[in-house]
């Protein structure tokens, strides 16, 4: 796409600068509207309906310019496909070359007309971005709903490429017909990996995805979504997370969740009979299972700094605390110490790799597969959940192999053990690890997009929207760049507001409201669950008289109910009612 940006001149992008999204105007609109609402010349209701009609006027206008051109490639093509029908009877080498190359050129243009959508897709993402910031209203929310599910809205032309999809088909289709198969036209469909595909196929492919990415995310905005990262891929970003993913080191990081709930809630069930059985009382349960919770907020801070640096000896060493820490656990009982018993567990939160897990799903799994590996990462948890109570089920019996103890009590840590052996074995064998990023790598990846915005970007009133590859901290600048010349109180406000934070108090200060009442509301769920799962086998015990193996299957059953009631609440109830 670089490389492609370079050879574009200056007359061509003239001649569709004005078909793009116009930033520079209805930034001036927000901030005007901004004013008037200050002084009460304005009420909140018209304005909205104002800069809904405004975006209508502009997506629309891209609409039908992205449509006309659509039927201006179709034509060449289909002029282009008489002279492959003509050339098949009648074979020639230098004409099958011109024609490669005519078929390459509509490709060229192809790009472009890609490239036109991303970048207003990516502009229309950043002014309803500004809009909400500036007004503190959803307006996103409501706009990209309310539109992109009309069945007559402009909005969602931009949603599906089905004609670009056939003009991709076409130009994909007669390439491969006659690159390196000149006399047996091979078709596509019937041998879909050549083994050498045409440069300008691979550019177009990765144009796609990119544009799927971009119009994803809108979609995402409006199903009040936000998993997807904010920032679209550059085609070299796209390369490097490609030879980092490795489908077996995922599924080690999967494993890795999956067992971290599993040894979390595994000894929820017995926890009360086996500090009696230590001479403790029963409540010492809560802090047993209470422990682990604690430790994991250290553990999270320096694996989460490690993780910079690696991703397997983070996971190594995760598995030997959580070996060795199982194993104290299980062996509390024949030392009848409740302090080993409680180092056990801290140990146990020592070792949780939750942070390595999601930065390896982040970093370094395609955007592509990304959501369905974040999916499998809350679904491994929620699992994990389950599994853990059930397992201890299986539990109910009582032996000593030599001095070692093996009941209800000490299994969960004996077999815990074992199974972060058999794991920490798999992963010194199976994962790989990534190549990590160096600043030599960004340099030149600065220096392309650099490039690229100065060949397709003019410095007119109708400046179209950046396209920004770095990462979320630099996405809050862009703004600034669009509009070098306008340095508004805004700006500045900008500025400020996205220099790193010093402190927990400062951090705190930059949380709005509802940002405030929503961790809030996160904390007293947590709370209100680890004390019913804590307490789940005291109280069932004392009340109604539950076996192990009730209280158990009791745990299980709610753990099971999670994802469901998470799928149901976020994709259902939240798309019917306010959050609040």
């Amino acid at each position: 796409m670089v490389a492609f940006g370079k050879k574009l001149k200056e007359t061509q992008i003239q001649e569709w600068q004005g078909y793009y999204i116009n930033y520079k105007l209805l930034k001036k609109k927000v901030n005007r509207y901004t004013q008037q609402i200050q002084v009460g010349a304005e009420n909140r209701l018209n304005v909205l309906k104002d800069f809904a009609r405004m975006l209508d006027d502009q997506i629309e206008k891209i609409v039908l310019f992205l449509l006309e051109q659509q039927g201006a490639l179709a034509s060449r093509l289909s002029d282009l496909g008489e002279h492959h029908d003509a050339l098949s009877q009648h074979q020639d080498g230098s004409r099958i070359s011109e024609l490669q190359e005519a078929y390459r050129a509509v490709g060229h243009d192809l790009l472009r007309l890609l490239f036109f959508v991303e970048m207003n897709a990516t502009g229309l993402r950043k002014i309803l971005k500004k809009f909400d910031k500036r007004f503190g209203y959803r307006f996103t929310d409501y706009y990209v709903k309310t539109r992109a599910n009309h069945p007559y809205s402009q909005l969602r032309q931009v949603f599906k490429h089905v004609g670009i999809g056939a003009v991709v088909g076409a130009i994909s289709r007669n390439l491969a017909e006659l690159q390196d198969h000149q006399g047996s036209y091979i078709s596509i469909y019937d041998q879909p990996a050549l083994s050498h595909p045409d440069p300008v196929v691979d550019s177009i492919k990765a144009a796609v995805n990119r544009l799927s990415h971009s119009t994803n995310f809108l979609e995402f905005l409006g199903k009040h979504a936000f998993i997807m990262q904010e920032e679209l891929p550059s085609p070299s970003g796209d390369q490097d997370v490609e030879q980092r993913y490795h489908f077996t080191s995922l599924l080690l990081n999967l494993v890795n969740t999956f067992l971290y709930m599993v040894n979390t809630y595994v000894i929820v069930p017995t926890a009360d009979n086996y500090s009696l059985s230590l001479g403790a009382a029963a409540t010492l349960c809560g802090v047993i299972i209470g422990s682990m919770a604690v430790a994991q907020v250290f553990s999270s801070v320096y694996f989460s700094a490690w993780s910079n640096r690696s991703y397997l000896k983070p996971l190594v060493f995760s598995s030997i605390v959580l070996l060795v820490g199982n194993t104290l656990y299980a062996m509390a009982y024949d030392l009848n110490s409740i302090a080993v018993l409680l180092i056990g567990r801290l140990f146990c939160g020592l070792g949780s790799a939750r942070a390595v897990n999601r930065r390896y799903i982040s970093d370094c799994v395609p955007l592509k597969l990304r959501m369905r590996a974040s999916a499998g990462f809350v679904s491994a948890s929620a699992l994990g959940m389950a599994c853990g109570p059930a397992l201890a089920c299986l539990f109910q019996t009582n032996f000593k192999i030599y001095k070692l103890t093996f009941n209800e009590d000490t299994l969960p840590g004996w077999v815990m053990a074992l199974l972060w052996l058999v794991y920490l074995l798999w992963l010194w064998i199976s994962f790989r690890e990534p190549p990590l990023e160096t600043k030599e790598n960004l340099v030149p990846q600065e220096a392309n997009a650099g490039l690229l915005i100065n060949c397709t970007v003019d410095n007119g009133s109708t400046r179209p929207l950046l396209l920004n590859s770095e990462a979320k901290q630099k996405d809050e600048n862009d703004d600034q760049e669009l509009d070098n010349d306008d340095h508004d109180e805004d700006d500045e406000d900008s500025k400020i507001t996205h220099r790193p934070v010093t402190s927990i108090m400062s951090a705190y200060r930059l949380l709005t409201p509802s940002v405030k009442v929503q961790l809030f509301v996160y904390f007293m769920l947590k709370y209100a669950m680890e004390i019913l799962l804590a307490e789940s086998s005291v109280i069932t015990e004392h009340y109604f008289i539950w076996s192990t193996s009730r209280v158990a299957i009791f745990l299980a059953c709610l753990g099971l109910t999670v994802l469901p009631v998470n799928i149901i609440v976020g994709n259902y109830i939240s798309n019917i009612f306010e959050e609040r």
